[in-house]
């Protein structure tokens, strides 16, 4: 009797699949099966690309003579610490009895490749191969993606993507790596201390270490600026305070003494705006504004504002929040973390209400509990559909990440803490906006406008849930002013706040990963953020690797308490090296142009073919251009800006 393969990225997603497929016994074996089905696993990558000398032993010493590299055919070997598991893999997948394969690796681009490498390895033919893709663990969503599944081939364009990701890496670690060490490694090593140093470079690294050296080099050249804005008090006992700001009616309108539009360079021009306003006695309220503002939940995570909001709130690393995400989504209580959306799907959206009967129920978790029954008794409206937070449109493999509304006994610390953290902002997008009351005012002296303004919360809405500690104000001294359009007010005092400039923040672990998925933007609004998003910097499955790698070959610091990146002395000598010969590998756009193209072969935009094309031309020409300019290095020159201690 035919038998049919599951065949998982993991072990522990394995044995989720052999419980739901009835599939017991010793997992000790690499694989289980009963009458109908075989469960296996792989344990991450089991193959990997060969290095250049597996094509030609010469090729094991580097030299410019063999550059660039670039392969016809592309080998490829099983990694040896994972050869036992690979051959049960093999044994499995290439049984007479197995007719069908249902590849159920982690649904993206990784898990894909996971499973072609071994696939195209074996030369697997004459099978049935089904693709299970899903977006939790839970039982219920690992039957229906088997009942689902679809043929492998519609997943080609997929695995395309996949290998010329694989390939692109490949080939400019290789080849960039070789020609900059060959050409700059003994400068590197006398400016660092080091005998030779092997100058490390990636598509992806290379360009967040120019990101992080470039703000350290903005801060460190900041130069301060002070400037003094005037503040206007008005009313008998000066109650109304307003800030001073230029406007076309102002005689200081396009004045070359100011600084910006509420402040002047110079503390003596501040001095006699004052002093030119003394013979005035009152000032008259010209405009006065009250309005209710609503303002909505944010959207929901994806795993770059979840690591972000993580190393806020946490201190913690991109990388370990994964890490505690990635558990919780294999105890089943929350969606697939590896996603760039922030929305849901229209046909997930249509069950949502499961989800929150589900959190109704938890035993483990009070609040969360509490609010999603709040959401049930209060009758809050549950459909989502023409909301902002569904959006096919916006979901490429998956949707934001979300709660399950999945019971587990053991979770712990930060796992506890990161659950409720993502429980929080899925509900609030059921609760009602916050409600601000917001009051406006600009006051007139002559023709120099004083402004006022603030924002009083009268309606806590979502606010209850994602920031319980701030409690609702029932208003504050301006709200309470008695005052209307055309008031006539006595000035009580003007006084001068002094200012001055601020150089721009470091990057934390957190902030970093935001500026990546925005293409090299740190962009702080949240709305602007969605807006404008683009293609990024690497992909939420790797960017936090990337920052770990950085750290690891101590081209960077980062804080452990605080999260801030910071670069080291050896990687501000490999940025200088990178500039001086192929300054294009630090620049943004130019590396999520790569990443937008590999979203272009797995959406059949564009052939792998032509893609492979332009990037082999990229590459010769960047070598050729190295090789070229090898009498120009001049290292004193090169590293004049890199603060080297002797």
């Amino acid at each position: 009797m035919a038998k049919s393969l599951f065949i998982t990225e993991k072990p522990s997603v394995a044995k989720e699949f052999a419980k739901i497929l009835n599939v017991n016994g010793n997992f000790g074996a690499g694989y289980v099966e009963n009458a109908d089905n075989v469960v296996t696993w792989c344990v991450g990558h089991l193959v990997s690309m060969s290095y250049p000398e597996a094509y030609d032993e010469t090729l094991k010493k580097w030299s410019l003579a063999t550059l660039p590299f670039l392969p016809q055919d592309y080998k490829y070997e099983v990694i040896p610490s994972v050869e036992k598991q690979f051959n049960i893999v093999k044994s499995q997948l290439l049984r007479d009895d197995v007719d069908t394969i249902y590849v159920c690796t982690d649904s993206g681009r990784e898990g894909e490749y996971i499973y072609r490498l071994v696939d195209n390895m074996l030369n697997i033919q004459n099978k049935n191969k089904k693709r299970v893709w899903i977006d939790s663990q839970t039982e219920e969503e690992i039957q229906r993606g088997i009942r689902e599944a679809k043929d492998l081939s519609e997943y080609d364009s997929l695995s395309d993507s996949a290998y010329l990701r694989a390939k692109e890496d490949y080939l400019i670690g290789i080849n960039f790596s070789r020609i900059l060490t060959l050409l700059y490694s003994r400068a590197v090593g006398i400016f660092s201390g080091a005998e030779r140093v092997v100058i490390a470079v990636g598509r992806v690294m290379t360009c967040v270490l120019g990101m992080i050296v470039d703000r350290e080099r903005e801060i460190r050249n900041f130069k301060k600026k002070e400037f003094f804005k005037i503040e206007g008090q008005f009313g008998e006992n000066g109650e109304l305070h307003g800030e001073w700001k230029v406007t076309e009616e102002s005689k200081y309108f396009n004045s070359p003494k100011l600084y910006n539009e509420n402040g002047f360079n110079k503390e003596e021009d501040a001095k006699n705006f004052i002093e030119e306003l003394k013979d005035c006695k009152t000032a008259k309220i010209v405009e006065l504004q009250r309005k209710k503002q609503k303002e909505n939940p944010p959207l929901l995570f994806n795993l770059a504002e979840l690591q972000n909001e993580a190393s806020k709130r946490f201190k913690i690393s991109p990388d370990e929040t994964l890490e505690i995400v990635q558990s919780l989504y294999e105890k089943k209580m929350v969606t697939y973390p590896r996603t760039d959306a922030r929305v849901l799907s229209t046909a997930i959206a249509k069950e949502i209400k499961k989800n929150i009967d589900k959190l109704t129920r938890l035993r483990n978790n009070e609040a969360v509990r509490g609010i999603a029954q709040k959401i049930i008794n209060e009758k809050y409206n549950l459909n989502l559909i023409k909301t902002k937070y569904v959006d096919d449109s916006k979901i490429t493999d998956h949707y934001a990440i979300i709660p399950t509304g999945e019971e587990n006994n053991n979770l712990k610390g930060l796992e506890a803490q990161m659950y409720e953290v993502i429980a929080r902002r899925f509900l609030a997008v059921f609760y009602p906006p916050a409600v601000f009351d917001k009051l406006s005012i600009v006051t007139k002296v002559e023709s120099e406008s004083f402004f006022s303004s603030a924002k009083v919360c009268s309606e806590m809405g979502y606010l209850e849930v994602l920031k319980p500690e701030k409690s609702k104000e029932e208003g504050n001294s301006l709200q309470n002013l008695n005052i209307k359009k055309n008031d006539e007010l006595m000035i009580n005092n003007y006084e001068i706040k002094r200012g001055e400039t601020t150089p721009p923040n470091r990057y934390t672990s957190g902030s970093i990963i935001l500026a990546m998925e925005n293409a090299g933007k740190l962009i702080e609004d949240e709305e602007l953020r969605e807006q404008i998003k683009g293609s990024g910097i690497g992909t939420s499955a790797t960017r936090a690797e990337i920052i770990k790698k950085l750290e690891r070959i101590e081209y960077i610091n980062c804080n452990k308490k605080t999260q801030v990146l910071t670069p080291n002395v050896k990687g501000e000598l490999i940025y200088e090296v990178v500039k001086d010969s192929i300054p294009d590998m630090l620049n943004p756009d130019l590396t999520a142009s790569w990443e937008k193209g590999l979203s272009m072969v797995a959406n059949n935009e564009i052939k792998a073919e032509d893609f492979m094309v332009k990037l082999e031309s990229y590459i010769k020409q960047k070598v050729k251009k190295g090789i070229d300019k090898r009498s120009e290095i001049n290292p004193p020159r090169m590293f004049m800006n890199v603060p080297i201690t002797k």
